[in-house]
């Protein structure tokens, strides 16, 4: 088992190459945001959430209040209430035998995405190891991402204006990649479907709640293709 740990984490590597320069720069934000540095890495610890502790920076920069901030920020993550029942099946081949909460403790959009190409190449007893790997490789990353922008990211950037210009594009990136990684494993329509209700609901609705859409509206296709195919 320990090999499979081992294997999941090198796997990680791939995430953190996105990670961490996007932990930079959220580390960096937080300090403009006048947060000390040590909270900063404090927030990439606890709260672990991506794009949306930028939006906490914001909100709480912008003194809002403490109930609102929570509220943004669980809205944000509501996708992953969809991402954990997709992942715990492929464990079903084999006899569970780490708790539930260390599975999702480490469960972000890359890891799943990573994860729901690469776990039904694990033997089925080590996938949960292997997938633990994965998921400490790609929150190390991001914590120790954070820690490097909160306490030397301003040095950094003045020092390279080049990568103060596309910092901000290395996590799309990523997404674009992840995308065509699991693009055989996902019917053509049902992405383009998923697709066209994220963009339409981006055009009225803030950037969580268009994700939320087009979750919705990509399930609703995966179900209704399942129900005709039986």
């Amino acid at each position: 088992m320990k090999s499979a740990f081992f294997r999941g984490l090198f796997d990680s590597l791939s995430i953190a190459v996105g990670y961490v320069p996007v932990a930079i720069s959220f580390g960096l934000s937080a300090v403009y945001a006048d947060i000390a540095p040590w909270i900063a890495v404090l927030i990439s610890v606890l709260v672990y959430a991506g794009a949306s502790q930028f939006i906490l920076v914001s909100l709480v920069a912008s003194g809002s209040g403490a109930l609102s901030v929570v509220g943004i920020v669980l809205l944000m993550n509501l996708r992953h209430c969809f991402y954990g029942p997709v992942l715990m099946s492929r464990f079903n081949d084999a006899p569970r035998q780490l708790p539930v909460f260390v599975m999702a403790a480490g469960l972000t959009d890359e890891v799943f995405a990573t994860a729901i190409s690469k776990l039904d190449r694990q033997p089925a007893p080590e996938r949960e190891h292997w997938y633990v790997g994965l998921q400490l490789g790609a929150y190390l990353s991001w914590v120790g991402g954070t820690a490097i922008g909160a306490f030397f990211g301003h040095d950094m950037l003045q020092g390279s204006p080049l990568l103060a210009q596309t910092a901000g594009f290395v996590l799309p990136a990523l997404f674009f990649a992840l995308l065509l990684e699991i693009r055989q494993l996902v019917p053509h329509l049902l992405l383009a479907g998923a697709a066209l209700a994220t963009v339409g609901a981006s055009l009225v609705l803030p950037p969580y709640g268009a994700v939320i859409v087009g979750m919705l509206t990509g399930s609703l296709l995966g179900l209704r293709r399942r129900i005709g195919a039986k």
